[in-house]
């Protein structure tokens, strides 16, 4: 790749890194509550969805910038309880605007239970998707992202409670994008929403049905949903 050459999509994740000091993180490995992002009183939290609008491709080598902002924050009751929601909303520009996001940050308290999963749909098509610790480890590097639900088992299991690490959600709403490029052709827009969690030891499918896109489970169950436009 040479300067110039375009990136595929929602590559962006990997660059506009913010970091910040350790003392500055909290018990999760994210940046502490109370600064960009608003203390809603709740302690754990996810990237639960987002909505893409792509107005031309982020390139290689060339000068962008992010400009970043809380477009909402409410608290709420859902379908295990209260919790709450907050949209942060990204425009980059690079010669000019080329990618406008919205992303649905959810905040849930320590006890969360999560409700059960709804099962996949059938699918027209589909390709296996499998992780291992390695590949979760270097997308957290990549994406900057300390969340130790994606490293660090202790935390994950004995804290959080997950059976094992968790994949990010986000890096499955990367391959579906991919996925979806290969079935459409260049995205115009692309919107997720993050369901279920997957492990890092679960073998799942990208799969597709039209339009609709989704993350199926080795049990059948629906982990990630999109929709996408070319």
């Amino acid at each position: 790749m040479t300067a110039g050459d375009p990136l595929p999509p929602f590559f962006h994740q990997i660059y506009f890194w913010d970091p910040k000091p350790a003392g500055e993180l909290g018990p999760d490995g994210h940046p502490a509550l109370g600064g960009f992002l608003p203390d809603m009183g709740f302690p754990r939290r996810m990237w639960a969805g987002g909505r893409l609008q792509f107005h031309a491709s982020l390139r290689a080598g060339v000068p962008a910038t992010l400009t970043s902002r809380v477009a909402s924050a409410e608290r709420k009751e859902g379908r295990a309880g209260p919790m709450a929601v907050v949209t942060v909303s990204h425009e980059i520009n690079q010669e000019g605007l080329i990618l406008e996001e919205e992303q649905d940050l959810v905040y849930l308290p320590a006890d969360f239970k999560r409700p059960p999963p709804k099962r996949a749909p059938e699918a027209d098509e589909s390709e296996p998707l499998a992780f291992n610790t390695t590949t979760l480890f270097r997308y957290s590097a990549l994406t900057f992202n300390g969340h130790r639900i994606h490293y660090d088992p202790d935390y994950a299991t004995g804290v959080e409670g997950y059976p094992g690490l968790v994949v990010h959600g986000p890096l499955l709403a990367q391959h579906l994008m991919l996925f979806a490029e290969r079935s459409l052709g260049p995205l115009k827009s692309f919107r997720f929403r993050a369901l279920a969690p997957l492990m890092d030891f679960e073998t799942a499918k990208a799969c597709r049905a039209g339009g609709e896109f989704w993350i199926e489970g080795p049990d059948g169950r629906l982990c990630l949903t999109a929709q996408a436009s070319a």
